[in-house]
């Protein structure tokens, strides 16, 4: 988990790398993934259907991997979808759902949507015999936690006043009537049919009532879902980059992570500045052009010396933001490790590069 722009789904593909390379079947779920990344794996795209990454593609990097690497993007209608199909009381009203006009809008934009049907599909493939590891790269998210509260805030989508009215204006001969509803409720909503037309008010109420009808049990299913996400098999890795702003979003996420009665697994701080071992001289700089035959100019020593300090004054600075992720972790669970990934010079294309993160994640034994 982690505000976006600090290498989340990076860190997900390098982890579910980690975990083939030790002999795991994984199977990685991500948020619309960089094309650049799909790439690294040797895929043009990643999609919302299952594609295993092929051994060879690892073989041709020199990689050993016992396990098998398996990625899919979620598709939040497809989930929604797919919810449609297995809880519809009858095929008639599963239809009905899926050919409503509304409905395509509904099952992307709706408050909570996206995060919840992230944690439908984990949760769906969680138990999957096929996989050993599930990873799952969290949604971008404007607020802590959306994810982990989405099952109580769609119920409450669902089961909110304005919803309770239009289900009550709906007859048993599914025909809109405001004579069912409150006389104050009624003026309002004959004043939203006057600018829609009554068509419109009569499509959203048929689709909120086979909503309902579909998620009779929906309350005690969020709560289930919220529960598997409570368990001792899920684990959280809060991932951040130096960046202050970063650190303090993360330290919320942990801390709402905590009052939830969960914990932070483990730390990820991305694109971390390190200071080189020594800072070499001009005499020093100038062999070293020598020997690799570079020719970058006039005073190219000079300004490779200016970049060499300007990088130990960024190492500096980072080295002091990661003691805030030290104290808050200390603070919070201090079991739970702390890894750096060094800033690289360009965007990760490349599978050698994913294996060189996945080296620093996770250690080969």
């Amino acid at each position: 988990m982690g505000c976006g722009g600090v290498g989340k789904t990076t860190v997900t593909a390098a982890l579910g790398v980690a975990a083939a390379r030790q002999g795991k079947r994984v199977l990685t779920l991500t948020i619309d993934p960089a094309k650049r990344l799909a790439q690294s794996l040797g895929l043009e795209r990643m999609t919302g259907e299952e594609q295993k990454v092929d051994d060879a593609v690892f073989a041709r990097a020199g990689m050993k991997v016992t396990g098998s690497l398996t990625v899919m993007m979620l598709d939040t209608k497809r989930t929604f979808d797919d919810l449609v199909h297995r809880f519809a009381s009858s095929e008639e009203k599963r239809d009905r759902i899926l050919n409503n006009r509304l409905y395509r809008y509904v099952s992307t934009n709706l408050a909570g949507t996206q995060d919840y049907m992230a944690m439908e599909k984990l949760l769906s493939v969680k138990d999957d015999a096929r996989y050993d590891i599930v990873i799952l790269d969290t949604p971008p998210t404007r607020n802590a936690l959306d994810f982990l509260e989405a099952p109580d805030r769609l119920v409450e989508a669902l089961d909110g006043p304005a919803i309770r009215w239009f289900i009550q204006a709906f007859d048993g001969s599914r025909k809109f009537s405001l004579n069912l509803v409150a006389q104050s409720v009624a003026v309002v909503l004959r004043g939203v049919s006057k600018l829609t037309g009554g068509g419109f008010l009569e499509q959203i109420a048929e689709l909120i009532t086979d909503l309902n009808d579909l998620f009779g049990g929906f309350r005690d299913r969020a709560a289930r879902v919220a529960a598997a996400f409570r368990g001792k098999d899920v684990a959280y890795v809060m991932v951040t980059s130096p960046a202050p702003l970063a650190i303090r979003e993360v330290r919320y996420f942990a801390e709402r992570l905590r009052d939830a009665g969960m914990q932070s697994d483990a730390f990820v701080v991305n694109r971390v500045s390190t200071a080189p071992p020594s800072r070499p001289g001009p005499a020093e700089i100038r062999t070293g052009l020598e020997r690799h035959a570079l020719s970058l100019g006039p005073d190219a020593e000079g300004r490779i010396g200016k970049a060499l300090d300007d990088e130990i004054r960024l190492a500096a600075r980072d080295a002091g933001h990661l003691a805030e992720v030290t104290a808050l972790r200390d603070g919070l669970s201090a079991n739970s490790p702390i890894v750096k990934l060094a800033s690289l010079p360009t965007d990760v294309h490349d599978i050698a590069t994913l294996a060189g993160i996945a080296d620093v994640l996770c250690p080969a034994p």
